[in-house]
Formats: structure tokens, C-alpha cells, sequence
């Protein structure tokens, strides 16, 4: 077996994928060189290119549609699929499928994400995939990339770090991490994106990092992706006498990215064209959405670029055929972006929601309200006391403070390489702070936003060797699982339910919590179904606290899990007294542990990653 020679970082995005690698043989932090690497795709029928990002899409063609020369990648046969940038130039023509977005789905508690049910509105004759099958196409992919350049270097012998976005549950980050390990990817670690943004920006600065924050410093990262909004608030403190980072908040899971903001540049389009007297299918609208993303790309890309073509697919049309052509500004993307999606809003603004109707089309479950500022707000308001308990932070923060007063801002994601962004997220967030007369968050410099995840996911495999700085965190949550009352049947009247805490927040990954001193009792040998909760703002609580109430705002119920326990040489029913261990496991997904009071045997629980259609 090849030895352990890189530390290779994947971003597994919405949109696009990126691969960065560390050489491990480095001996100072000064020495570290961290290289994106190409990852040769095909961007066009039989050609072949190396790009530094792969998109993010999957593409299903009709067996008459390309050739097996048209397919064939430098490493093997050809599979009968396309994967990455022609993926999404076939994407455009003929939506009905391509596979996009498969990382939201792997985290869609509401389907079942080992199920064909991938392009959602494919018909019958396209052969579906689950969510889970298209990350492993996406992962291997990038497998045989790496392998091909590095031949002497396989994959499968290095050691990756996977990025999964912060509000990532435990349920999600299993099935990242089984999908990883499909693709020959075994030595694996889970990282949050926000992190691995603020991991890249420590190497980049080349230690002069310290010199842009010190203690009591609370850095707010903003990764805002395809799919995604995450928040992250990070905490500069001192230990040893050196400047220490600790993670002390993440936000919610917010499927509102740039994903949301290509479909409202298509409805745009769609009604220019109206008023020209085009009215376009829905399926059109599809195309037009792959296309405006092309468009915005450019736009926000290349600022000599002030208008870009956008081709539809006219109605009836095939493969080739008719098209209908537009034009997409750069005034119309900012109009459209600046103002539906980052308006200035006040501190105490909070996200709108509405009365959803009673049947609806399986989807996937985005944020209702389009305005990023107010999900920010009512983050930084949840998280006002997320530091009074840390060291060194007790009186910082205003009695009176409505939120959580951030010193200094790292911005992540493609979507912030349209400055116009960027600067009104700042322009609002310091107006919030002037309003409470705190002095402005200062701007922490990035390096390129659609790298940096990939490139710090690296230089963290580096860090792990105890190398450099790394940033103190743990589970982002506080986790506890659900204990059933005895209580006489009462008409109309469930049992009641306690929480039991059994994994506080900040646990670390390779650890496991003490036993908790309460025993419970184990149903085994017939169906069950295990009840888990979490809370991001509940810090202080400790393996063994018990929850009798708590209100949706501090603790939310997560996946259950349906099980039949093996009763051994029990009956089946019997109740055993146990009690409850639970571990992080390297990879940063959740274990739990029944232990009983006499013989060798114990139950293990894993979060059951088959959620109900």
C-alpha cells in the first residue's frame, strides 16, 4: 500500500466540484503550497478539457443521443452517463434529464435519498438515479481524475477531507460519508465549508492572519453557495499565550443560494419575452433557468461584459431545431439580485413565511423568503448569548444587545464574486451594529470564493498533524434522544416525552460521551422508533440533563429512526435497562450506544439515513 502522502481537500458543491491537495512532505507552515487540482471532464461531445471545477450535474442521455466515442473519459469505457460541464450544456437543452442539486437532495429529510427519484420530473422512459447514487458518480469522478494524474499517488491511499455545509444533520453527513466510501474514499474526514473558507484564509495570509484579529474578535462567515446559505460565527480567544479560534455558533440548514436567485433571473426573461407576445412551457422556463446561470456567471465574472445572449429551446422542438434568443444585462442581474435578494432590512427583521398550499409537488424544501439580510438577523439574534460563557467574552457584548455583535466578516461562495453583493451585505450588517453603537464588522479578505473551500479543506488534512492552527469546534449542536414516559393510557392523550441529552454541543470528532447516570429502559425483538432532538442555542447543557419541556425555538426534533433491535435470548418486547453512550466518530457523524446493566453484549443506533417519501 502506497504511503499517506497528500492531504486532499473536496468541495463537494451544489454547482461545481473542486479538488485541492497538500503535499504532506511539507515541514513548516511557511512551506505549505496547497494546488487546486484539474480535473479533466468532457465539455463537448469526444473533447475533453481540464477544468479546476466540475459542475455539479449529472446527465442522463437518450441511448440514440451520443455516441460511446462521445463519452469516452481518459481513464476507461464510457459510461452511460455525462458528468460536469457537457452535463450542463446538455442540461440546457433538455432539463427533463439532467441531475442537479443532488447535495440538497442528500440532505431532503422528507425523501427517501437512496430511491430513484432523480430528475424529479423526468419521464418514465429516462432512467432515474437517488441522490445518493449521483454523489457517488460525482465522487468517483474526481477519484479517476486524481488517480489518472497521480498514478504513483492512488486516491484511496490519501488522506481526503470532504466538505459538507455547517448546518449539515447527522443523517446527512452519514450519507455523505457512505457515499465517499462507495468511491474507494476511505480515509475520510468531514469538515464544515465555513470553516475550511476560514482554514484557507489562515494559509493565504501566511501568519500574518494574527495581525488582522485578536482577542475578543467574533468573525461571522457568510458561505453563500449554489444551494445554500450557511452562517458560521467564530471566536478569537488566548491559549498557551497564543491567539486561539473556537467555533461558537452555526446557523440552520438554508436552502437559498444561487440556485434561487438563476430561477428568478429566468422568470425575469420569461416575462421580457411575455411582453414581447413569447409565453414559454414550463419546461422552457427549466432550460431558460440553466441558461441565465450561464449568463450570470459571465456577467458577474468579466466586468467588460455588460449583456449576454440566452438561447431557449422554442417550443417543439428537439434536440436541435428552433430556438428563441434573449438577451440577459448586467443591470437586469444586479436589479434583479441586489434588491430581491439582499434588500436593507433592520436588525429585528425576521424571515416571512406563508400559508403553504395543502398539496404541493415533491421538492425540495426551499427557504420561503428569498431575503438572505433576515435570515442573518434572526441568526445573529438566536445566537446573542452564544459567547457570555466563554472565557474572556462575559461582558463584551451590551445587556441590551438584540443580537450577536460580529467584529469582523469572512465571505464565502461564488455568489460574493458579484461585489455589488458582497458590499450591500456589509452595508447592512454595519448598519445593524451602528444602530446598537457598535463599530463596524471589518472585511477579512478572501482569496477566490469558488476555491478557497477545497483549498482549506487541504491545508486542514495538514493541520490535523498537529501543524498549524486549528480551529476548536465539535458537534455544532447539543444532541439528545427521546426517553417515553410510563404512564396509564389516558383517551386522546400520548405519552409525554423527556430529552435526554447524550452528546453536549462542542463535542469533538474520535470522542464519546460518558455513560449518563440515568438508566432507561430498551424495548427489543419488535418494532420501535427512536426519537432525536437538537439545539443549537442550549451550550450548557450536559450528557445526562433531561429536557421535561422546551420550546420549538431552543430545541428541534430531528429524523426519527424506525429499528427492530435483536432481543438475543430475550423475548420479544422485553425491556432491558440500559444505559446510553454516544460517540463522534472521526468522519463527524453521530453513534449511539445501548450498554445494558449485566452481559457483554450492547446495542449500537446509527441515524437512519432513509427518509420517508
Amino acid at each position: 500500500m502506497s504511503e499517506v502522502r497528500y492531504a486532499v481537500g473536496i468541495d463537494l458543491g451544489t454547482t461545481h466540484c473542486v479538488m485541492a491537495a497538500v503535499d504532506l512532505a511539507a515541514s513548516d507552515r511557511d512551506d505549505v503550497v496547497e494546488g487546486v487540482e484539474a480535473i479533466p471532464q468532457l465539455t463537448a461531445p469526444g473533447s475533453i478539457e481540464d477544468r479546476t471545477m466540475l459542475p455539479s450535474f449529472l446527465y442522463l442521455p437518450h441511448p440514440d443521443e451520443l455516441k460511446p466515442d462521445d463519452r469516452v473519459l481518459p481513464w476507461g469505457e464510457p459510461p452511460p452517463f455525462v458528468v460536469g460541464e457537457l452535463a450542463r450544456a446538455l442540461g440546457g437543452r433538455t432539463p427533463i434529464r439532467l441531475v442537479a442539486s443532488a447535495k440538497s437532495w442528500l440532505c431532503h429529510p422528507g425523501v427517501d435519498r437512496r430511491a430513484a427519484i432523480l430528475p424529479v420530473e423526468a419521464p418514465e422512459e429516462v432512467a432515474r438515479v437517488s441522490p445518493l447514487q449521483a454523489t457517488m458518480r460525482y465522487l468517483a469522478h474526481l477519484r479517476a481524475a486524481w488517480d489518472h494524474q497521480h498514478p504513483d499517488a492512488p486516491l484511496t491511499h490519501q488522506e481526503v477531507v470532504l466538505t459538507v455545509p455547517a448546518s449539515f444533520d447527522p443523517a446527512a453527513r452519514e450519507l455523505t460519508a457512505e457515499a465517499a466510501a462507495a468511491a474507494g474514499l476511505n480515509q475520510l474526514v468531514l469538515l464544515e465549508e465555513p470553516q475550511a473558507a476560514l482554514y484557507h484564509w489562515i494559509l493565504a495570509s501566511r501568519g500574518e492572519w494574527r495581525k488582522q484579529v485578536r482577542v475578543g474578535d467574533i468573525i461571522l462567515v457568510i458561505d453563500l453557495g449554489g444551494g445554500t446559505a450557511d452562517f458560521s460565527l467564530i471566536a478569537v480567544t488566548e491559549r498557551d499565550g497564543s491567539l486561539d479560534l473556537v467555533r461558537v455558533a452555526v446557523g440552520d440548514h438554508i436552502l437559498l443560494g444561487g440556485d434561487n436567485m438563476d430561477l428568478a433571473l429566468a422568470h425575469a426573461v420569461r416575462a421580457k419575452l411575455a411582453a414581447q407576445g413569447t409565453q414559454l412551457d414550463p419546461w422552457q422556463v427549466q432550460a431558460l433557468t440553466h441558461g441565465c446561470r450561464a449568463a450570470k456567471e459571465t456577467l458577474l465574472g468579466d466586468a467588460r461584459v455588460e449583456a449576454v445572449p440566452v438561447v431557449v429551446p422554442s417550443r417543439g422542438s428537439k434536440l436541435i431545431g428552433g430556438t428563441l434568443r434573449t438577451e440577459m444585462t448586467r443591470a437586469e442581474v444586479t436589479q434583479n439580485l441586489v434588491e430581491g435578494f439582499f434588500p436593507v432590512v433592520e436588525a429585528a427583521a425576521r424571515p416571512a413565511s406563508r400559508a403553504r398550499a395543502a398539496l404541493t409537488k415533491i421538492g425540495l424544501p426551499y427557504a420561503q423568503d428569498a431575503a438572505m439580510p433576515r435570515h442573518l438577523a434572526a441568526f445573529l439574534a438566536r445566537q446573542v448569548n452564544a459567547t457570555r460563557d466563554l472565557a474572556g467574552f462575559e461582558d463584551r457584548l451590551p445587556d441590551d444587545a438584540t443580537f450577536l455583535h460580529p467584529t469582523a466578516v469572512l465571505f464565502n461562495g461564488g455568489v460574493f464574486k458579484a461585489q455589488p453583493l458582497l458590499a450591500r451585505t456589509l452595508e447592512v450588517l454595519n448598519g445593524w451594529l451602528d444602530a446598537e453603537g457598535a463599530p463596524p464588522a471589518r472585511l477579512l479578505e478572501g482569496a477566490d470564493l469558488d476555491l478557497a473551500v477545497a483549498r482549506g479543506a487541504a491545508y486542514y488534512g495538514y493541520v490535523r498533524r498537529g501543524r498549524g492552527v486549528r480551529i476548536r469546534g465539535g458537534t455544532a449542536k447539543s444532541f439528545y434522544v427521546g426517553v417515553e414516559s410510563a404512564m396509564p393510557a389516558v383517551p386522546g392523550m400520548e405519552p409525554p416525552i423527556e430529552a435526554l441529552c447524550i452528546a453536549p454541543f462542542g463535542m469533538e470528532e474520535g470522542t464519546q460521551a460518558e455513560l449518563p447516570p440515568q438508566e432507561v429502559g430498551l424495548v427489543v425483538g419488535e418494532p420501535v422508533r427512536f426519537r432525536f432532538f437538537g439545539s443549537s442555542v442550549r451550550r450548557a447543557d450536559h450528557v445526562g440533563a433531561v429536557l421535561d419541556q422546551w420550546t420549538p425555538d431552543e430545541v428541534e426534533e430531528l429524523e426519527e429512526i424506525e429499528a427492530t433491535l435483536p432481543a438475543e435470548d430475550r423475548q420479544p418486547g422485553e425491556v432491558v435497562p440500559v444505559r446510553l453512550r454516544a460517540a463522534v466518530t472521526e468522519v463527524g457523524t453521530l453513534r449511539l450506544e445501548a450498554v445494558p446493566r449485566a452481559g457483554a453484549e450492547s446495542w449500537k443506533v446509527e441515524f437512519d439515513v432513509r427518509g420517508e417519501g
